[in-house]
């Protein structure tokens, strides 16, 4: 009878409990999928793909289970087709947030319905299509869908002052890719419609393995918003090396 069920709990939910992180947690953040980037490629287990939206599927899987069993980590999931903070009508590809745990960082408080850090992901090279511009890890001529571009404009990331950039390089040498975007920047930097300068090259800060490249870039931004620090992830997908990796 109605009268001998269990009495039911109304707010029987609990607070995520606080966790403290320095100011260089985002930094350590980008290590960490660095990191993982490498292992992700070369699981076993992952079927080969080249579509974008089904790789940026596949890493964002293998970052939750990464995070699950990486002490200290297994404070974050991982989201794909996020909206943007300020644009809500735009979609972030990747981004971190919180997992049964507010985060701290810098006096801010940081819940699971919040992102940590805009993660933009593109291929390298871009599939051929005359509709697009082969420049669009940087600005597309032909629309708003520059990866940097997006950036700049502030429709992506504009409640934030750092981003990260992944490229699944599919062909050519991450170095050919280096030498091929510091000649895009120069050809945009020459273009006087465009509000680019030489101090938005991209720099290489590190090789954490031969198939794996640490880049960063600075870029100005339209209106009031402050500069942004983006970091780059480039991974060789051509490069399986599956004995050298351990995979979650």
């Amino acid at each position: 009878m109605l009268a001998d069920s269990p009495p039911v709990s109304i707010g029987a939910g609990a607070f995520a409990p606080d966790v403290q992180r320095p100011a260089g947690f985002r930094r350590n953040l980008i290590g960490f999928i660095a990191q993982e980037l490498p292992k992700w490629r070369d699981h076993p287990q992952r079927r080969p793909e080249t579509a974008e939206t089904i790789l940026t599927s596949q890493l964002c899987a293998h970052l939750n289970s990464a995070t699950r069993l990486s002490p200290g980590w297994d404070i974050l999931q991982f989201r794909v087709e996020e909206p943007d903070e300020q644009h809500r009508g735009r979609k972030i590809d990747l981004v971190p947030a919180p997992s049964g745990a507010t985060i701290w960082i810098e006096g801010r408080a940081h819940s699971h319905y919040d992102s940590l850090l805009p993660i933009e992901c593109k291929r390298l090279p871009v599939p051929p299509d005359p509709r697009r511009d082969a420049r669009e890890y940087l600005h597309s001529a032909m629309s708003t869908t520059g990866g940097i571009q997006r950036f700049k404009a502030g429709h992506h990331g504009g409640a934030h002052d750092e981003a990260l950039m992944i490229a699944y390089v599919q062909s050519d040498t991450l170095d050919q890719w280096v030498e091929r975007m510091g000649d895009w920047v120069a050809g945009l930097v020459a273009d006087a419609g465009l509000d680019w300068t030489d101090s938005e090259t991209l720099r290489s800060v590190a090789r954490p393995e031969p198939f794996l490249m640490r880049l960063e870039s600075t870029h100005g931004r339209a209106g009031a918003l402050a500069a942004i620090q983006i970091s780059h992830l480039w991974i060789d997908m051509a490069a399986q090396v599956v004995a050298q990796h351990h995979s979650p």
